[in-house]
């Protein structure tokens, strides 16, 4: 009889991987609850709300499940925890940009109006990558799925938020921050992007005021001498020595500023003299501070000018920057203009060029959370893989600076401060308490909720996302529930190199600070998924393949394992297709050989032959020899390098010479 009529010739992907996910699935294998068991337990890095499946998430996302997977065949209770990060600045945006196109603008509605249909646009599209991640094979458990605006999560961040508070460590003030002039709002170091932009160096006169002799000062940004307020030279430099107790004329408005001297200046760069705004550059803030200059915010919270630059009120920034220069060589102020290629910063978000900007905004302080995540990694108690990354993880950990918490937005975690009528505010959890605060603070038993104005910003979404591994298990509210306790800490962290402080580091912090304990015991770092050009993929460059169409294409399997031949930690992953026409290669071998041996006819009462008993006797030691191998690959995080061997082993050691 012939057991191979009812199999294909061909393996076909698409039929038997709806088939058996769908089967998965309905049975309930990817749940996890406690047990008796010894527990591995991955929590997804959450993809933004907004979202879609993109090579990196494919990459990130087969490696959580190879070693997901790997856990559940050696008899462990594995929990992989999905869930979505609810994207402050993108989600806005894309629901601003939604109610734009149905002629309604954000200014035109309260706040509550506006977040109503920012949970309907949730709701609709929230949903989405989690979706594409099944296609992708993935064995979440789904039950678990998470939202870092869930209830629990959301009393989690505001939890943390007041507790760092009374602890003093949550404090408000005026500092330099990284300020997106389309999305309005502060934004983090990481997402501000820095690209070499073909621009120009502009030679600008200044007049010694007094005297008949002037100081040419470069910059690549005419535009911000309308906030001038000094002009610095190195004390060594001998060109300015004559300089000293002298001030300078800032053309076009005539202010008058004086010359300082401070090492900081580079004698090399430009004239070496330098043009200091101490509102529009951090460096110049700090010296501002250091001499006690004028600081003159020249900006509008939409890049254009405001009243206290005296000229070109209301324009946008660059345009005035044509301009200024016409009108200062008009003035004889221009000396000369050069190409000039530079790094300049754009928002992640909005790819707006990032303005730097003295902002009123809430901060907490790093330097004492940081020290023992910082000694964690050092010590090998959290490993990183590839270690090359420890250095990295230092440098950052050592030069930390203080966290800028509030975003000036509507949809996040709105920051739980209330303002007084007579000045102040309190932090609390609640409307209630804040009132009860508010009246014991003022001594007026009669103030009410209404007399009070709660903050309007809302915190960096980073604020949730650190605390991922712990809220999703509801382990800052209750830290005695059996989840946290059985799956805390986790295991495995898979994410790419460029978070390794704006996310895995901050989750490191919070460990220690709520759970006494590291979250997670190895991250593994990715590289990036780049083009034959070494390009990064992505969607504006208009490299990058559509993951879904790959799948259609080749299977779920045959994407998976071409990324995966090609991907060792922390080394870019240079994708070509023939990689993952390469893995349904592979997934037809196995289809061919499981025909194949379905196909034999048996014979119970047959001796075997001495060739077979040799063979079987020489491939148990040849898999015995590779189960050893794969397991040393698995402990030293060399996933690229295990599939790699058990790739060979079932195509020529199994396939072409045992079968055979």
């Amino acid at each position: 009889m012939d057991n191979t009529k009812e199999l294909s010739a061909k393996y076909n992907p698409v039929e038997v991987e709806d088939k058996w996910y769908k089967y998965w699935m309905d049975k309930g294998f990817f749940r996890s609850t406690p047990d008796e068991r010894e527990p591995y337990c991955i929590v997804i890095p959450p993809p933004n709300v907004t979202g879609v499946l993109h090579m990196g998430h494919m990459l990130n996302n087969t490696l959580q499940d190879v070693l997901v997977r790997r856990a559940r065949m050696k008899g462990k209770n594995a929990c992989w925890v999905p869930g979505t990060d609810h994207a402050s600045i993108a989600t806005e945006a894309k629901v601003v940009a939604k109610l734009k196109a149905e002629g309604i603008e954000k200014s035109q509605l309260s706040r509550d109006e506006f977040l109503k249909h920012a949970w309907e646009w949730k709701e609709k599209h929230g949903g989405i990558i989690l979706e594409q991640l099944k296609k992708l094979g993935a064995s979440c458990d789904w039950d678990r799925t998470s939202f870092t605006m869930d209830p629990t999560l959301s009393e989690s961040v505001i939890h943390v938020f007041v507790d760092l508070f009374r602890k003093g460590l949550i404090y408000r003030g005026v500092r330099m921050v990284n300020w997106d002039p389309q999305a309005k709002t502060a934004v983090s170091d990481e997402e501000v992007i820095y690209r070499e932009v073909k621009g120009k160096l502009y030679y600008l006169n200044y007049k010694i005021e007094g005297e008949d002799g002037h100081v040419t000062i470069a910059t690549t940004r005419p535009e911000t001498i309308l906030g001038d307020t000094a002009v610095c030279v190195h004390p060594n430099d001998p060109r300015y020595a004559h300089l000293k107790g002298k001030r300078l004329i800032v053309p076009l408005i005539n202010r008058s500023v004086p010359v300082i001297f401070d090492e900081y200046v580079d004698m090399e760069f430009g004239t070496g003299a330098l043009k200091i705004t101490p509102a529009h550059d951090v460096n110049d803030y700090m010296l501002g501070e250091k001499y006690n200059l004028e600081v003159i915010d020249i900006f509008n919270d939409d890049g254009t000018l405001n009243e206290s630059a005296q000229l070109y009120v209301g324009m946008d920034r660059f345009e005035v920057r044509k301009q200024i220069v016409v009108d200062l060589e008009k003035a004889g102020n221009l000396a000369k203009v050069e190409d000039y290629v530079n790094k300049v910063g754009f928002s992640e978000r909005t790819d707006a060029v990032i303005e730097p900007k003295l902002s009123m905004q809430w901060f907490l302080k790093m330097k004492d959370l940081a020290q023992p995540a910082l000694d964690a990694v050092v010590n090998g108690d959290i490993k990183l893989h590839p270690p090359k990354f420890v250095n990295t993880y230092r440098h950052w950990m050592e030069n930390v600076k203080d966290w800028c918490l509030s975003r000036q937005l509507w949809w996040g975690h709105r920051i739980p401060a209330w303002y007084l009528p007579e000045g102040g505010y309190v932090v609390a959890h609640n409307e209630g308490e804040a009132l009860e605060l508010a009246r014991k603070q003022t001594n007026n038993p009669n103030l009410q909720i209404s007399d009070l104005r709660q903050d309007d910003d809302v915190l960096d979404t980073w604020f949730s996302s650190w605390l991922w591994p712990i809220s999703v298990f509801n382990g800052i509210l209750d830290p005695e529930n059996p989840d946290i306790k059985y799956y805390y800490p986790t295991h495995d962290l898979i994410t790419a190199p460029e978070i390794l402080f704006f996310w895995v580091a901050r989750m490191i912090i919070a460990g220690y600070e709520y759970m006494g304990d590291k979250p997670f015991r190895n991250v593994y770092l990715t590289g990036i998924v780049r083009d034959h050009l070494r390009r990064k993929m992505s969607k504006q460059l208009g490299n990058s393949p559509d993951p879904l169409d790959l799948i259609a294409k080749y299977g779920a399997d045959g994407v998976r394992v071409g990324m995966l031949l090609c991907s060792p930690a922390g080394n870019d992953l240079l994708f070509d297709e023939s990689l993952t026409e390469q893995g349904r290669n592979f997934s037809n071998k196995i289809w061919n050989a499981f025909r194949l041996v379905k196909g034999w006819q048996v014979d119970d009462n047959a001796k075997q032959p001495e060739s077979a008993r040799v063979a079987v006797e020489w491939f148990n030691n040849v898999i015995n020899r590779a189960i050893e191998q794969c397991d040393d690959d698995f402990e030293k995080y060399r996933i690229s390098e295990a599939l790699m061997n058990l790739y060979k082993l079932f195509w020529d050691e199994f396939s072409s010479w045992y079968l055979e």
